[in-house]
């Protein structure tokens, strides 16, 4: 059976945003337009990276010669979104797997994720190196034009870095005033 896409061509907005206190926090990559909205869960490391291979790919298109596509390098003040996800959040699925792309038809970045796979290892037998190809139920695919990437990139950046404050010494995320510097090795 194929699976179900959750297709938004031209959304009017995508977003990562959270849900919880710092320390305790849910991402979630989000889409509405109009009145549909599906919410997918995704780990901060998983939003974080595709902000940055966002920048990277819009980086590389407004590199060519005479930025052929109109990237912009900055986010377009009219595109900032800085508003908290839209409500009720309720997560269509957990991403695993997430990929990125480019339309050159549609001038559009293409992100799809794919809910995360568990696999039961005592399925497996054992010993054996196995290949497992396994059709996704669902699908997010969101559809974006370069402003709008520019700005969810920027915005996904400061969502993640508005968690727990990093401890200067060994880089830990602190909790409140009982947080216990663990030094590396060579420090102690």
């Amino acid at each position: 059976m194929p699976p179900i896409v959750h297709g938004f061509d031209w959304p009017d907005r995508v977003v990562v945003g959270t849900v919880g206190q710092p320390g305790a926090r849910t991402f979630y990559l989000q889409a509405q337009q109009g009145s549909r909205l599906v919410s997918v869960s995704l780990e901060k490391e998983q939003a974080v990276a595709l902000a940055e291979r966002i920048e990277e790919v819009l980086d590389e298109l407004m590199g060519e010669q005479g930025n052929p596509y109109s990237v912009p390098a900055l986010t377009p003040e009219g595109l900032v979104d800085n508003d908290p996800l839209a409500q009720p959040v309720e997560e269509e699925f957990r991403a695993g797997a997430m990929s990125l792309g480019w339309d050159p038809q549609t001038l559009q970045i293409v992100i799809d994720a794919y809910p995360l796979l568990v696999v039961d290892v005592d399925d497996l037998d054992s010993g054996q190196e196995v290949e497992i190809e396994i059709e996704p139920d669902e699908v997010l695919r969101v559809r974006i034009p370069v402003g709008t990437a520019r700005a969810f990139a920027k915005r996904t950046r400061e969502v993640a870095g508005a968690g727990r404050p990093l401890c200067v010494l060994c880089g830990v995320p602190m909790d409140g005033d009982d947080h216990v510097c663990e030094l590396p090795e060579g420090f102690r």
